[in-house]
């Protein structure tokens, strides 16, 4: 699986969002803070922050008070969600879904390894939420595919 730096920079943006302010407590947080809490280029953070509030995962306000907090409870947001609102679905096989791809032969399966690859994707990513990632307390059964040295390599 490859993410794009934008989802990562997404991902992390949120997260530090869930860890400072939650669904609307405490003070608006600014795109220069996040930037500079996550190592973000403030540039680039601004256009992620944009997509991200307009995909309905984060609120904003302007003026000297004005900042960014979570549209909903961190705990309502997975990783998938994210991911969906900055770089579209979660499996495309040359710009395509895969139930769309009509492979012949020798090559047939693959179109099934493809969805069955994106159906493991989803399971991850739709359980793991923004508040599991901001509290380091990740789902069990992503602790269990975790301690499998197997899975570092």
């Amino acid at each position: 699986m490859r993410l794009s730096a934008r989802v990562d920079y997404a991902l992390r943006a949120v997260a530090e969002l869930a860890s400072v302010t939650g669904a609307g407590r405490g003070r608006p947080v600014t795109a220069d803070q996040i930037a500079r809490a996550q190592q973000i280029p403030p540039k680039f953070l601004e256009s992620i922050l944009l997509q991200l509030r307009r995909g309905g995962v984060v609120q904003a306000q302007r003026g000297p008070e004005g900042g960014y907090w979570l549209a909903r409870p961190a705990e309502e947001i997975s990783l998938a969600e994210v991911i969906r609102v900055i770089d579209g679905p979660l499996a495309h096989i040359r710009g395509q879904r895969p139930e769309h791809l009509g492979y012949q032969g020798a090559a047939r399966a693959l179109q099934e390894v493809w969805i069955a690859l994106r159906a493991s994707e989803r399971q991850i990513l739709e359980l793991v939420t923004i508040a599991d990632v901001a509290r380091g307390t990740l789902p069990e059964p992503v602790t269990k595919l975790v301690a499998d040295p197997s899975a570092w390599t």
